[in-house]
């Protein structure tokens, strides 16, 4: 067939622009670094010039000077007026005011990581979700590195129960249902408390649900890896039973919201709320109509599927994060989210324009044209709630960028806000009709699956759990291997994503062209299959660490502190005053 100028292709040109933007930001950098290394430069050679001067200096010119020292040193005695009476300072307005940071007659802050109370059994109940989700991350992704690892070395095992076509599924669903799931719930079961002001409706049914989520992706995993799976469904391989479990796990979690909500202190619903009881409410529709068995045949299941898959990403894990960071980044900044409004606009947009989107992914098909058009058009309608959400969300950093330097935890809610951003558009640009033709049936879908699922939703659940677990149980974890945790994920993301799009880009074109044999175009992609690999295993180390900061911030050992500052010594003679008698 003819092949068309693709760079004159809209989607191309998107994606384009969305690549060029990390790009032109990075070539910024550079030029700021240069710029500062060449400045360093030339104040060293003035230096020199500088320090040759001064090697030439007259007597002459040393008395003159020396007289200016002494002119300059010259300061009064501080007590012409008082005399030598020692002044008392008894509302401590004067003594000790250098102990402070700010002005004591300036009005004081709140201070930006406050550790609120937060009762035991829920803190137990919190990290047990949590710890759950992280062993379900490094199970999911170890399964996921071995199979990148496949795409190099194919025949590295010849058993059945590791063959790619039932690890796959393990590796999807063990992170999806098990890491990124639990996860948010957990963090749910802090956030909708804390933004209701009242305490959760009941810790025993948070515990239900998560034996119930557990048991669900054990069993869900173990029959895939035995060959027993709902055939042709992808991410919904899990059979009925199983998935059920999941289901109903959900159901009680979400009526446990739904009281804790019901009995609120303050009179409106905060956005965070909107979405996360929004995404719960999705997620079992959308698991009732992908399971429900009438039409799990012919275009009826390829429609169900495209639905399926779209809203599952987009209404269950998007959604829900998107709750969970309006009100984590306005705490951590201190500061209001910078407009409700904007929240509320997406909020709405996003179910309006991702609930139409699903049978993007089968232009061309059998389909009917109107409905594929249809999905094209949601597609490019998520234009709104994307740019809202992201405007949102930069324009409430805004004034406070200079607290990146300083956290280990904003960065991850950085790059997750830039995901969001360029992940969820190139989404759109891959919509379009020609892009479609290109990409659909390559890798590049399997790149912007990450770039979403773990550029947007891992980044920000780790920046959650990060800002929250400290909180919880008092402990830090160490901020070089937090650092090494975000290079690794973020450099292996990168190195995974950016050549399987870059070869599967050539790869679409070679099918389209119709010259060349199939099994060339996977040769052509062997090179970029080794990147995949070695940027997986980047992110897998990554995961390692975060595991261990995670035991960290669990289990390590109370600090000795030694009081030094006057309130902490009284604080601390009070205590060990109350101690004494009972002993």
């Amino acid at each position: 067939m003819e092949t068309k100028n693709i760079f004159s292709e809209s989607g191309i040109i998107i994606t384009l622009l969305l690549i060029a933007i990390p790009i032109i930001v990075a070539s910024i950098l550079v030029i700021i670094k240069a710029y500062a290394a060449i400045n360093q430069f030339i104040k060293r050679k003035r230096l020199n010039e500088f320090n040759e001067y001064v090697k030439g200096l007259t007597p002459a010119e040393i008395e003159k000077l020396e007289q200016r020292k002494r002119e300059l040193e010259f300061v009064l005695s501080n007590n012409e007026l008082s005399g030598e009476a020692t002044p008392i300072d008894s509302k401590g307005l004067i003594d000790h005011i250098s102990d402070v940071e700010s002005l004591r007659f300036i009005e004081q802050k709140k201070k930006s990581l406050p550790r609120p109370y937060i009762e035991p059994k829920l803190t137990k109940l919190i990290l047990w979700y949590l710890g759950c989700a992280t062993f379900w991350l490094l199970f999911g992704t170890t399964v996921g590195e071995y199979l990148g690892i496949k795409f190099v070395a194919p025949d590295v095992d010849h058993f059945s129960w590791l063959s790619f076509g039932r690890l796959r599924p393990v590796h999807t669903n063990a992170v999806f249902w098990g890491w990124a799931s639990l996860a948010m719930i957990g963090l749910a079961y802090y956030v909708i408390p804390r933004v209701s002001n009242v305490p959760i409706a009941s810790i025993k049914t948070g515990y239900r649900s998560l034996v119930l989520i557990n048991a669900s992706v054990i069993l869900g995993s173990i029959c895939l890896m035995a060959g027993i799976n709902n055939g042709g469904g992808e991410y919904r391989e899990y059979i009925w039973p199983v998935m059920a479990l999941f289901g109903i796990g959900v159901i009680i979690s979400l009526r446990n919201f739904f009281k804790t909500i019901a009995k609120r202190t303050t009179k409106e619903i905060y956005v965070s709320n909107w979405y996360i009881i929004s995404a719960m409410m999705f997620l079992l529709v959308i698991a009732v109509v992908a399971y429900w068995p009438s039409w799990q045949t012919g275009l009826g299941e390829t429609i169900v599927q495209g639905y399926y898959m779209h809203q599952g990403v987009g209404m269950w894990f998007m959604l829900f994060n998107l709750g969970l960071m309006y009100y984590f980044l306005p705490q951590q900044l201190n500061k209001p989210i910078y407009s409700y409004s904007l929240g509320i606009l997406a909020f709405w947009a996003q179910i309006l324009f991702y609930t139409l989107i699903g049978t993007h992914h089968f232009i061309f098909s059998a389909i009917p044209w109107w409905l594929q058009t249809v999905a094209i058009v949601g597609s490019a309608g998520m234009i709104i709630p994307v740019v809202a959400g992201t405007t949102n969300f930069l324009m409430t950093f805004k004034g406070s960028w200079h607290k990146l330097s300083g956290s280990y935890t904003l960065p991850f809610y950085l790059i997750g806000i830039i995901f969001y951003f360029t992940g969820s558009l190139q989404g759109t640009a891959e919509a379009f009709r020609f892009t479609n033709l290109v990409w659909h049936f390559t890798d590049f879908t399997v790149a912007h699956s990450h770039l979403t699922m773990y550029g947007i939703i891992c980044f920000m659940l780790w920046g959650f759990i990060y800002t929250l677990v400290p909180r919880l149980t008092g402990k830090e974890p160490p901020q070089i291997t937090v650092g090494a945790h975000f290079w690794l994920a973020l450099i292996g993301l990168l190195f995974y994503t950016f050549p399987l799009m870059y070869g599967s880009t050539l790869r679409g074109l070679m099918w389209m062209e119709g010259t060349k044999s199939f099994i060339e175009s996977v040769e052509l992609m062997a090179p970029y299959w080794l990147w995949r690999a070695i940027g997986g295993s980047l992110m897998w180390l990554s995961h390692i660490l975060f595991a261990y900061n995670f035991y960290v911030m669990v289990k390590r050992k109370e600090e000795i502190i030694i009081p030094t500052s006057p309130i902490e010594i009284l604080k601390a003679k009070q205590e060990l005053n109350t101690q004494s008698p009972t002993h």
